[in-house]
């Protein structure tokens, strides 16, 4: 498989840009930092990691749908690229069509938090505190119609409890006030509160992936503590724009590939709790449109909108 003139390529020397369409201090930007370094060896060029947030992630993906398809401009999306169709009235672009799918790499888990002020250790008695005081809970999000806010959707329908969403522009913001007790809670990566909750300036109800997390095992996750159907976690995968040569797509898959299952990064990515399988392309744009479809479905119960 080594074969290290097949990476240089015509214009080779010049960087490729991988952009992310979310702030720094989000869970896939922790991820792509880390990689980076190994993702500049396996090109044979450098990568300039580039935040371009906004809409949710539509700022950051239009970027890369109207870049050049010579695979010079790359994104690295999570599941926000393909909500934001069911989510905003109208898209500068196909989220599927738009883009060539190159790989899904790995996921990495969601946990459900908690300003220490609120007397909850666990799922139960948060529920029970919110069915007690209606009303009183808010809980933050990355943004209108993230998956860290269907996330917490999810759990409010599933638990048939309320509380008010507050909207931040990124997670590094929500965190912040999440920490100062201005937003009693809400769902994050794990890798991103990761240093909050071993401090106990954040508590952890439970994680929202289907099996506990290896780097924190002793949170429990919320299907275990009542709510069997709770299951989500956050993806990440690489694209490019729309009409990319497959030669040119496997190159990429394969540079991918190669950074994210190479000995340093799969040790940063086990530290921050990150789950890597780099996958096909084809098994990519098939992910893409089921994830669609599954969170249209939330999305229309959770009535959310976004002009």
């Amino acid at each position: 498989m080594h074969v290290p003139h097949a990476m240089a390529q015509p214009g080779s020397g010049k960087p490729v840009r991988l952009i992310l369409p979310i702030s720094a201090g989000s869970g896939v930007d922790a991820i792509a930092r880390a990689a980076g370094p190994a993702l500049g060896k396996a090109f044979g060029q450098p990568v300039v990691i580039e935040n371009l947030p906004g809409a949710g992630g539509i700022t950051g993906a239009a970027a890369v749908v109207k870049a050049s398809p010579d695979g010079s401009t790359l994104g690295l999306v999570s599941n926000n690229h393909v909500i934001n169709p069911s989510v905003f009235k109208s898209m500068p672009f196909d989220p599927i069509k738009d883009v060539t799918p190159i790989s899904v790499i790995g996921a990495t888990p969601l946990v459900l938090v908690v300003n220490p002020k609120v007397p909850a250790k666990n799922v139960q008695e948060l529920v029970a505190l919110m069915k007690a005081r209606p009303d009183t809970f808010n809980y933050a999000s990355s943004g209108n119609g993230t998956i860290i806010h269907l996330a917490a959707e999810m759990f409010l329908d599933q638990a048939g409890v309320k509380a008010r969403h507050v909207p931040y522009k990124g997670t590094g913001p929500m965190i912040t006030d999440l920490l100062a007790g201005q937003v009693e809670m809400g769902v994050v990566a794990l890798n991103a509160v990761q240093p909050h909750l071993k401090a106990g300036t954040l508590r952890a109800i439970g994680v929202g992936s289907a099996a506990r997390s290896p780097i924190a095992p002793e949170i429990p996750t919320i299907a275990e503590q009542g709510l069997p159907n709770y299951s989500v976690e956050g993806w990440f995968a690489v694209v490019g724009p729309a009409g990319m040569k497959p030669a040119e797509v496997s190159r990429i898959h394969d540079a991918f590939a190669k950074a994210f299952t190479s000995p340093e990064v799969l040790e940063a990515m086990k530290k921050q709790g990150t789950i890597v399988n780099p996958g096909t392309p084809e098994a990519a744009a098939s992910f893409f449109r089921s994830e669609a479809t599954r969170y249209a479905s939330l999305v229309k119960k959770a009535g959310v909108k976004v002009e």
